[in-house]
This record gives C-alpha cells, sequence and structure tokens, in this order.
C-alpha cells in the first residue's frame, strides 16, 4: 500500500506539466481602491460599481438578511426574486423567467432538464464550458458541430436518431465576441422539429434594442421553440443567472432542473443589484451603443498597429499572441503598467490559439482608450505578438 502522503503525487506531476506548457494559473485578489485600467472583467455597463445599483445590494443585504437562507423552492425566494423574473422577461420580450444562483447552474440546468437519453444535442464547436458540462450531463447523443456552420447543424439533425432535439450555442461567443447565425439556426431548427437553446451571456446589455439581446435583436424573444440563458454578472454588475423563455419551459424547470431544486437561491442583494442595473439600462439606454462603440475602437487601432484582431459584435475584442508563454508574459506586462487583461490560453481556448482578451466597458473614456492601446502594443512588440510591420 503507498503511503497516505503519496495518494496526490499526481497532482504534482500534473502540475509540473502545466507549468511547462505555459498554463499554470494564479488566483489573484484585487484590491478595493486599485487604480488599474480594467479591460478584464465583464462589467461591459461599468454597473458593477454603479451607486444605484451597490446601494441596490446594500439596502437589500439589510432588509432581507445576507444570503437567501434556502434553495428556492423552501425559503430561498423573496419578492425580489420575483420581481426580478417579470423585470427580465419584460425587458428581453420573453413569457416567462427563472433566476438561478449563477449563469453556469442556468446552463446545466436547462441543458439537463430539456434534454435525456431521448434526446439530440448538436452543439457548436465553441460554446462555453457550462453548456459543454450540461451536455456531458445530459445524458443525450450529443453531436459537435462546427463553429456557426449552419449546413453542419443541419445534416446532423436531419440524420439523428433520437426523436427530441437541442441546438445549443452561445450568442456572442465569449474568446473572440463573434454573433452566432441565430436567425439561420432558428429556421433550420424548425425545418427538423428541434428547440433552439441560446446562451446570451455576452450580448444582454450590448446587443440589440437598448442592449436587450441578441435574441431580441434576430426576433426570437418570444418564439415558442427557442430558450434563452443570460448571467446577471456581466452587464448587469451583480451575480446570478436565468433562464428565459416558454412559460410551460420554465415551469418544467421549477420543477425538474436540478441546478434550481437542489441550490441555495441567489442572495437578494445579488437580485435587488440586477433589478437597480436593469432600471439604469433603461433609463439610460445609449450604455450598450458606447460600449460596442469602445470595442470596435479598440479593436481597429490594435490593428492599425499591426496586431491580428477580432471584429467585436459585441465588448469581446480577443488579441492572438504566437504562444501560451508569450500571452503570459504579455499579460503580465501590461498589468505592470496598470492595464488588466484577460489571458486565454488552452484549453480555454477551442480553437488552441492564446491571446489577450479585452473587454471595453460603457464608461471608458477616450484618454482610457488611448493608454489602453499603447500599453498593449508597446508590451505586444516585446512579446512578438505583432503580425507585420509597423
Amino acid at each position: 500500500m503507498s503511503a497516505p502522503e503519496s495518494v496526490f503525487d499526481w497532482i504534482d506531476t500534473r502540475a509540473e506539466a502545466r507549468a511547462k506548457a505555459g498554463l499554470a494559473r494564479r488566483v489573484r485578489p484585487r484590491p478595493a481602491d486599485s487604480t488599474d485600467l480594467d479591460l478584464a472583467s465583464n462589467d461591459y455597463l461599468g454597473l458593477a460599481r454603479d451607486k444605484r445599483v451597490a446601494g441596490a445590494a446594500a439596502a437589500a443585504s439589510l432588509r432581507w438578511g445576507a444570503g437567501s437562507t434556502g434553495s428556492r423552492l423552501v425559503t430561498g425566494s423573496t419578492d425580489l426574486h420575483t420581481e426580478l423574473e417579470y423585470e427580465l422577461a419584460n425587458f428581453c420580450g420573453t413569457q416567462s423567467a427563472l433566476v438561478f444562483s449563477s449563469g453556469y447552474a442556468a446552463n446545466l440546468g436547462v441543458l439537463t432538464a430539456l434534454s435525456g437519453p431521448g434526446t439530440a444535442i448538436v452543439a457548436d464547436q465553441h460554446i462555453h464550458a457550462s453548456l459543454i458540462d450540461g451536455t456531458r450531463l445530459s445524458k443525450a447523443d450529443v453531436v459537435v458541430a462546427g463553429h456557426c456552420d449552419v449546413p453542419k447543424v443541419a445534416h446532423a439533425l436531419a440524420t439523428r436518431g433520437k426523436r427530441r432535439a437541442l441546438v445549443v450555442t452561445d450568442s456572442v461567443f465569449s474568446v473572440d465576441g463573434d454573433l452566432a447565425p441565430l436567425a439561420e439556426l432558428a429556421a433550420t431548427c424548425r425545418e427538423h422539429g428541434s428547440a433552439l437553446v441560446v446562451d446570451d451571456a455576452h450580448g444582454l446589455g450590448v446587443v440589440g434594442e437598448g442592449g436587450r439581446g441578441a435574441v431580441h435583436a434576430a426576433g426570437l424573444a418570444k418564439a415558442p421553440d427557442v430558450v434563452t440563458t443570460v448571467t446577471l454578472s456581466k452587464s448587469l454588475g451583480a451575480m446570478g443567472g436565468a433562464v428565459l423563455g416558454p412559460s410551460r419551459v420554465i415551469k418544467h424547470l421549477v420543477d425538474t432542473a436540478r441546478t434550481f431544486i437542489f441550490d441555495t437561491g441567489l442572495a437578494p442583494s445579488s437580485a435587488a443589484a440586477a433589478l437597480a442595473a436593469l432600471k439604469v439600462l433603461r433609463e439610460e439606454p445609449d450604455r450598450p451603443t458606447r460600449a460596442l462603440d469602445v470595442a470596435q475602437d479598440l479593436a481597429f487601432r490594435l490593428k492599425e498597429k499591426g496586431f491580428r484582431v477580432s471584429n467585436p459584435t459585441a465588448a469581446v475584442v480577443s488579441v492572438q499572441a504566437p504562444s501560451p508563454e508569450a500571452a503570459v508574459a504579455w499579460a503580465e506586462a501590461c498589468r505592470a503598467q496598470g492595464v488588466q487583461v484577460g489571458c486565454f490560453r488552452p484549453p480555454s481556448v477551442p480553437d488552441q490559439i492564446s491571446r489577450l482578451r479585452l473587454t471595453a466597458r460603457a464608461d471608458l473614456t477616450e484618454a482610457d482608450v488611448e493608454r489602453a492601446v499603447r500599453v498593449i502594443s508597446e508590451t505586444g512588440a516585446s512579446a512578438g505578438a505583432v503580425s507585420r510591420p509597423r
């Protein structure tokens, strides 16, 4: 028998391999009073620190308590949760909504509750990890289609061996910020008798009229065969997730979604913060346009500097790096100069290309953008990321 202290020796071996490949990760606590320029968070509308949003969270904590105290079906639902579900459905134009403790839990819940052994799932190659995990837990037959490849989705649906089917996609893909062909996917689903599940986490608050999301922009919000998941932790600056769609689907989730039934409900403070953020979004509908303008400005300026940059359809801008090690060094160099950027490497990226991931915010100024471009350009040249002479 092996000694107790050797049981986890395999972890050290794996850690050494990750370190050699440039894939080790670190948890970086951030100070409350940081003066760094933030291009790494998902606070697209700049609402996480907005006094109206943070104030609503504080007031709700004092009234309702720090936590929800139980699952949504026991003591974890408050009037705030009900109001938030109504406001989300109303804002996004769907029949109904159901709030979960996170966007991850919402995706796991919806995919497992709407599938099973009698279902075929056709998933885009670049879907978020939470959707991937949902398909793995679903017990369905899963086919991975090429990225945004509608003909391959149609072929998979036409040749499936199961009666029921789900097509699963992000709306705005989290790595490069590109937009899924939702209208074409919906038409293909209808042709083949399939439902469409769309993760609109990066679309809500940025895409479409007043930030109502990519599903609304595609004219699918009220569709009886489309289900949308969102997160409250990006554009709304809070925490939590939600599923939006036909009322009978939402009722089915209440009865069957394990991540709803067995998980502690979203904290009242987060529900209140999301409600306040929705109110700000209604009152200031130009915020989504500003976030998109900043993203496109960042992309244009960095392309002019010779970098390989994505074409943003929302608030995500991707800048390619030559290797995982170069991406880490580049991000560290930016951080040393007071600019926080995301660093995406395998296995977090489905195409195995390392990159900096920049997130635009509606509250960034012209001076902020100029500073970001200068720091990223100077440090990127040292990291070998420039693709052509400037």
